[in-house]
């Protein structure tokens, strides 16, 4: 539903973006769909580029003009999780206040109207904390910019930082979608030995070629742990679950070799368990989370914007359909039957 809603201007460390471009993630269908809980009614929305329109009074890092991509893992910089290198979990309410917390967006009804993930950016301006930003150069295309606010940076960075990839090893890549698209192609830049894209759609099978796939496995055509295994004489290095299903999180594990790691990407549904034989843990084989890429997203997106200046990064292929906001719905529509890559809504 399409409505008109106000935002406050930015105080403090707030920063105010004119939004250019925002992608359909599968995470917000997630939550469409009820697989997590979340306060409503709420504007969604969390992978986005845009321009800085205005900045609150202490604001350093931007200044009106400058081009950004917005990024959900806001970071506060002092708390034990940010100074142990690791910003993408911080968990500080003064820069991730609770959903119905500190509010920004106002309407005309008397429901209170919530923020997603502390961006809402499937509306044309965002109010965010400036922690919440990435600046970058301005020869970037605004609309590839968006794909790194959270597809790109969570696949990429699950390879590079998480798994911690290194030249030689086999990587299996679980769902051939935005995240895993990425995940493809940052095995294949990090160097990995073969690259297994998993799927069941042949034409993006086909399109994982062309990211840096070596092998192709159609769960259609049998089981992929089997297919895997035998590709491999016995697993993977690393096996990286795009998906989020009990299913494909368990193949991920099941698939990999004797000192082999799982790291799991995928939103795995609210109160589901993930099942592991114990003995498999016996030889040193690892089940692990990423989130948002496991990195620092400030530092890593203006260097995925290099690679994709360098052409390494193929950006280009991702963008399967440009739509506008009120077509948001055929979007999602398009992202459950599986069709194209990523769609992107272009605010006006």
């Amino acid at each position: 539903m399409i409505e008109n809603i106000s935002i406050r201007k930015p105080v403090g460390r707030e920063v105010l973006v004119k939004n250019r471009y925002a992608g359909l993630c599968h995470s917000d269908l997630h939550y469409i769909e009820g697989k997590f809980p979340h306060p409503l009614p709420l504007v969604l929305g969390h992978e986005a580029a845009g321009v800085v329109e205005q900045v609150g009074p202490d604001v350093s890092y931007v200044k009106p003009g400058d081009h950004v991509i917005t990024c959900l893992a806001v970071f506060c910089g002092t708390c034990e999780t940010c100074l142990a290198g690791k910003p993408g979990i911080c968990a500080n309410p003064e820069v991730r206040p609770a959903p119905g917390v500190a509010e920004t967006l106002e309407w005309k009804k008397p429901e209170q109207l919530h923020k997603f993930m502390n961006l809402s950016s499937f509306a044309e301006q965002s109010l965010v904390h400036e922690n919440a930003l990435a600046k970058i150069r301005e020869d970037m295309p605004l609309d590839r910019a968006a794909l790194i606010g959270c597809g790109v940076l969570t696949g990429f960075g699950a390879v590079a930082n998480t798994a911690g990839v290194k030249p030689g090893e086999t990587v299996a890549v679980i769902g051939c979608g935005g995240v895993g698209m990425a995940a493809v192609n940052g095995a294949w830049i990090a160097g990995a030995g073969r690259v297994i894209a998993i799927d069941t759609n042949p034409a993006k099978l086909q399109l994982a070629t062309k990211l840096g796939a070596t092998d192709l496995v159609n769960p259609a055509d049998g089981n992929p742990v089997k297919q895997v295994k035998e590709l491999t004489s016995g697993g993977v290095h690393h096996a990286i679950e795009c998906l989020g299903t009990k299913t494909t999180a368990e193949q991920a594990f099941k698939m990999t070799a004797r000192g082999g790691t799982a790291t799991i990407v995928g939103m795995v549904p609210y109160r589901m368990n993930i099942e592991v034989h114990g003995l498999d843990l016996l030889f040193e084989r690892r089940l692990q989370g990423s989130m948002m890429g496991g990195g620092s997203f400030r530092t890593d997106m203006p260097r995925l914007i290099d690679l994709y200046q360098q052409g390494q990064l193929h950006l280009d292929d991702w963008i399967s359909d440009r739509i506008s906001l009120e077509e948001i719905n055929q979007g999602f529509l398009a992202m459950k039957s599986g069709n194209g890559m990523r769609s992107i809504i272009e605010f006006p």
